[in-house]
């Protein structure tokens, strides 16, 4: 299972999300990947994530017989209104500085001399994009260009300020990370754009934010005629829509049969129906 961003590298189609882990971070990681995960998702800050717990895996990882570049591994750059007082970079120094501080923070915590993908964890304007946007955006560019990651991209963006990015940037994204609501067409219009440019949709919170999914008739008994999981037919569907799920589980149960989606194909009736379901 792997896709291919427009700049062709090929990622894995299924990506363990290590937010909120707290200090369980570390099993976690061994868990999902040990389940069959090969693509990681951390970010560096410190309030919502323990990137270097997330390291502290990769080394036991590599004792255990992986290679480096048999994992996926995406950090991003999060802004001073997203962090508290424990930022990765000198948080009264110039963007293009505070951009280059986390990313070699990152390389220590992650134990690696390159990153597979960067992400700007979130735009610094509500609407639009400002001038601290393009000064961030422009240090992740040349990051890129530096090969010191592979690709990169952003995360809880606005279909507004995506088509912006695409359409001044000099390196448009490659992966967008947002929070997917089925009640808002699962991001259908962030989406669109993403297909228009050939940029890789990562959906995050599928399941969390998506509860009333699970109590409709029509989700229980695609289930039962597939002998699958509630979570597995969203996870498929997502798939199968040209998406790259995220998923959190802390249960290594779920992290395998999350895996097993690729089992069954949902026929386009039922694609249809998930797509407009809750709106």
């Amino acid at each position: 299972m792997a896709m291919t961003v427009y700049n062709g590298i090929r990622i894995p189609a299924f990506m363990y999300g290590t937010a909120w882990k707290k200090e369980a971070t570390t099993g976690l990681v061994l868990q999902a990947v040990q389940a069959g995960f090969r693509a990681i998702d951390t970010a560096n800050q410190l309030i919502h994530y323990q990137e270097a717990l997330v390291g502290d895996a990769l080394l036991e990882l590599a004792k255990q017989g992986f290679a480096r570049d048999a994992l996926f591994l995406q950090t991003k750059f999060t802004p001073v209104d997203g962090q508290d007082h424990r930022t990765p970079y000198d948080a009264k120094a110039d963007l293009t500085t505070q951009v280059n501080q986390s990313f070699q923070s990152s390389l220590a915590h992650l134990h690696t001399d390159y990153l597979d993908s960067y992400v700007l964890h979130g735009p610094y304007s509500r609407r639009g994009l400002g001038q601290a946007d393009w000064e961030v955006w422009a240090a992740i560019e040349a990051l890129y260009e530096s090969g010191n990651t592979k690709i990169i991209g952003i995360s809880n963006v606005s279909a507004e300020q995506l088509s912006l990015l695409c359409a001044k940037a000099r390196h448009k994204p490659m992966v967008v990370q947002n929070r997917c609501y089925a009640a808002f067409g699962w991001d259908r219009d962030v989406r669109d754009i993403c297909k228009t440019h050939g940029i890789i949709y990562q959906g995050f919170s599928l399941l969390t934010a998506n509860r009333e999914v699970f109590i409709e008739p029509a989700i229980r008994a695609m289930a039962a005629k597939y002998q699958t999981s509630l979570a597995q037919i969203v996870f498929r569907f997502s798939r199968q829509i040209g998406m790259q799920p995220l998923t959190g589980t802390t249960n290594p149960q779920h992290m395998t049969e999350d895996l097993q989606c690729e089992r069954f194909t949902l026929t386009p009736d039922e694609l249809a129906l998930i797509e407009t379901i809750g709106q």
